[in-house]
């Protein structure tokens, strides 16, 4: 999708005949003053525009893409680190909604087998617009713990555990009827009301009015597997060049998030037990700066191989690359897949004590400050290895350089996805 050439547009990385052929920088622009602006400004032949200088390669936020993308003309080479409707994949409840229609989907045009293979997320339901189906099945399993997560914030932000239906009352009171702050609005694809249905707005509708802060509510995972008494999760890395065709790089470092506290569910109120996010965690009394609260993946692994062992170990990955896989094809059909646009996101899995992988949320804007030194060294790493694969280069030159990569092929991931059944 090329926006055609208009006197209106605001146009980057446009130059002409001769000027491009000797130019050989690359010129960068983010926001981002963290591990990335360092990895930018080292990079052999890239140059950093600031203001409103044009740009060949812009590591953009979502509210620049929200409110610029549509009205900016780029050229064939020019790269933006977003997909325009990534939220599609990364806002909680239209993560949710994608995965269900795509398990419907499969099953309805594979067979319950296949379909089985996306039972990898709890069950969720969409406050307030599912209220009544989740009063429903709350009462099926009375006792249970469920968590409450507001579906367009991050960093632990707004969530809270809960086992009576009274804490809902009191959150319908108090929370749901309150608006969004500009900073924490997230597009909407259509306005969502109190009803199970979806009443379409126009553009100018949506401005003059800010949506009602919806909240996913999701059976809590009660056995989630422990070391040294703490829960944990882990945040994965998969960079996403196109949709359409599917190809995506899974990368091979990343990192677990330990809670502080011990775990137990005898005190749901405790977020330091029961919330790994970092943001949360650094608050806490016993946080230490310098150690953190991460183990590296790798250190994961070996400690589950010497517990479990080499092939427990390995199926536990393979099932987590089915959810990368599977994730990305439920949007593959819905994303806007644009030439110019790349997405690195963050995937947070929570593992049980049976080994099984659990998808709690992806992130589109995975933090990229570090925490400790061991976590500047790999978050160098990983933005490195994702200009490699981005190569800017290549658009620059007609040779393209051999580079060493942590980055590996997700396997099938360009298999054509079902197209989606229509609502």
């Amino acid at each position: 999708m090329l926006r055609q050439k208009n006197p209106n547009l605001k146009g980057h990385g446009v130059s002409k005949g001769k000027e491009r052929e000797q130019r050989a920088s690359i010129r960068f622009k983010t926001t981002l003053m963290n591990t990335l602006m360092d990895v930018l400004r080292h990079r052999p032949g890239w140059v950093e525009v600031k203001d409103e200088g044009e740009w060949d390669f812009y590591w953009c936020d979502v509210s620049w893409l929200r409110e610029n993308f549509d009205h900016t003309y780029m050229d064939e080479h020019v790269r933006i680190s977003h997909f325009r409707n990534h939220y599609e994949l990364t806002r909680k409840n239209y993560m949710v909604k994608n995965l269900k229609r795509f398990r419907k989907q499969l099953e309805r045009e594979v067979g319950k087998p296949e379909a089985a293979k996306c039972d990898f997320f709890p069950k969720t339901f969409e406050l307030p617009c599912e209220y009544h189906l989740f009063v429903e099945e709350f009462r099926k399993n009375p006792g249970i713990t469920w968590i409450m997560k507001p579906v367009a914030r991050s960093q632990g932000k707004g969530i809270f555990l809960f086992r009576r239906l009274k804490d809902i009352m009191d959150w319908r009171k108090g929370t749901a009827g309150r608006k969004l702050t500009n900073l924490e609005l997230q597009p909407a694809r259509s306005a969502i009301t109190l009803s199970s249905g979806h009443e379409v707005k126009t553009a100018e509708e949506q401005k003059e009015e800010l949506p009602v802060e919806n909240y996913v509510a999701q059976r809590y995972i009660e056995n989630p597997y422990l070391i040294g008494g703490r829960k944990f999760d882990l945040r994965v890395y998969v960079l996403v060049m196109s949709y359409i065709p599917l190809r995506a790089w899974l990368y091979r470092d990343g990192f677990a998030r330990f809670s502080n506290t011990r775990f137990t569910l005898n005190s749901i109120d405790d977020q330091y037990v029961h919330l790994t996010n970092v943001a949360v965690q650094k608050t806490s009394p016993d946080y230490h700066p310098k150690k953190g609260c991460k183990w590296m993946l790798q250190r994961f692994r070996q400690y589950l191989a010497s517990k479990h062992g080499p092939e427990a170990v390995e199926g536990l990955f393979s099932d987590m690359d089915n959810i990368f896989i599977k994730s990305l094809q439920s949007v593959q059909k819905v994303i806007i897949s644009d030439k110019h646009c790349f997405e690195l996101y963050g995937y947070d899995i929570l593992i049980d004590q049976d080994l099984k992988p659990w998808l709690l949320e992806v992130n589109a804007s995975p933090s990229l400050t570090a925490s400790s030194q061991e976590d500047y060294e790999l978050k160098t790493c990983l933005l490195e290895d994702t200009l490699h694969v981005v190569d800017m280069e290549a658009s620059h030159s007609s040779t393209r350089q051999k580079v060493t990569s942590c980055y590996q092929g997700l396997s099938h991931v360009s298999d054509p996805a079902p197209t989606p059944a229509t609502e």
